[in-house]
């Protein structure tokens, strides 16, 4: 056996995790050594009780590795170990490393210059419309853009970096053969292509609570900085930015609307020390990277929000509107059933807002608030 398969084979033990085979490696040197270990020398490692012991002692009879190396070949998936030269480097340096990464795709040593960007899976167009547009100018700078593949910012991140011809990597929280959000599949297999799509899980594992932590301390260590474009108090943006900070990584959180309640994460973090982030320029001053020298491609001039009304004379239908668009973007029919009122009195009330420059119409016939 191999040192790679025997990687795998603690990897798809259930309850061992990276931090115990650290432990184990450091009493066995080699994880073939572990599998080959006796329950009572296995049990002097700490954390490792008589059940686990076992199991490790007997691992051919809780996992089936051939069947777990079919599936990677059917889902072109290579095992990177820490020790491998195409292993991310910066994530070396955390305290807790993935013993063993599944990777689609191509890890290269230019993705170590590479910008973490999360925020919330429930954006607003301002927060999809940042994410995108920062996201573009640092992969057109040369940043490899590193993101969970999840709803929200995250696809946006991706997306713009597939959209500037850069490059891109995708760190889930399941298994590559089991992407989630099952309808971001066509986006992992566009980033397969032109990046990475990683994963620490085996490859039909599903996602659950525990598996997304576990994913965005990936996210923040394979970078030099993590982004936090939008996200609530309550949020795993903020988490994530925590497991940055403690990684030593630079914050950047981009500022919104003081009234959006989808904005409060990021202020919460330049209030406590976070850089603030207008563009692009901005991350790379920062980091005084190499890359301070290219130029950046702020691709098309941002058209700017139409000029608020100072008109504040709003009958009561309206205001309910607003209220009702303060956290998140709606349709016609999301209002009628927020507020109660029928879809003709909303429609005619978004006809008067729109023309008091107080909302604006997205595509989709979503409806988001200006002011």
């Amino acid at each position: 056996m191999t040192s790679k398969e025997a990687f795998l084979a603690l990897n798809l033990l259930p309850k061992i995790g990276p931090v115990r085979v650290r432990h184990l490696l450091k009493r066995f040197q080699r994880p073939e050594v572990i599998l080959g270990a006796s329950s009572s020398q296995l049990q002097q490692v700490s954390g490792v009780g008589p059940e686990m012991a076992g199991q490790i002692q007997n691992w051919e009879d809780h996992i089936d590795l051939e069947e777990e190396k079919r599936r990677m070949a059917d889902y072109e998936i290579v095992a990177l170990t820490i020790d491998d030269e195409a292993y991310p480097p910066a994530l070396r340096e955390i305290h807790d490393p993935p013993f063993l990464l599944y990777c689609r795709g191509k890890i290269r040593p230019s993705d170590s210059a590479a910008i973490g960007v999360v925020g919330s899976r429930r954006t607003t167009h301002y927060g999809r419309d940042q994410a995108h547009k920062l996201s573009f100018q640092l992969a057109r700078a040369g940043f490899c853009i590193v993101s969970g593949l999840a709803r929200g910012i995250d696809t946006a991140a991706h997306e713009a970096a597939l959209a500037a011809e850069g490059r891109t990597v995708a760190v889930l929280g399941s298994g590559i053969g089991n992407v989630y959000p099952a309808e971001n599949q066509v986006l992992a297999d566009r980033i397969a292509e032109n990046g990475a799509v990683l994963s620490e899980f085996p490859v039909l594992c599903n996602p659950d609570k525990k598996s997304f932590p576990l994913r965005n301390r990936i996210v923040a260590g394979m970078s030099q900085g993590l982004l936090v474009v939008e996200a609530p108090v309550r949020s795993g943006s903020l988490i994530t930015a925590n497991q940055a900070l403690e990684q030593g990584r630079t914050v950047f959180a981009v500022p919104g609307q003081i009234d959006r309640p989808t904005s409060e994460g990021c202020h919460r973090l330049i209030r406590q020390g976070a850089v603030l982030v207008c563009n692009a320029q901005d991350v790379v001053d920062e980091l005084h990277s190499d890359l301070n020298s290219l130029a950046l491609d702020f691709g098309p001039d941002t058209k700017p929000l139409p000029p608020v009304s100072r008109n504040l004379d709003r009958s009561e239908n309206e205001t309910a509107i607003l209220v009702a668009l303060e956290d998140r973007d709606m349709t016609i029919d999301d209002l009628s059933e927020v507020t109660e009122l029928s879809a003709g009195v909303v429609s005619a009330c978004l006809l008067q807002l729109e023309m008091k420059c107080a909302i604006k119409q997205l595509p989709g016939k979503y409806f988001t608030k200006l002011i």
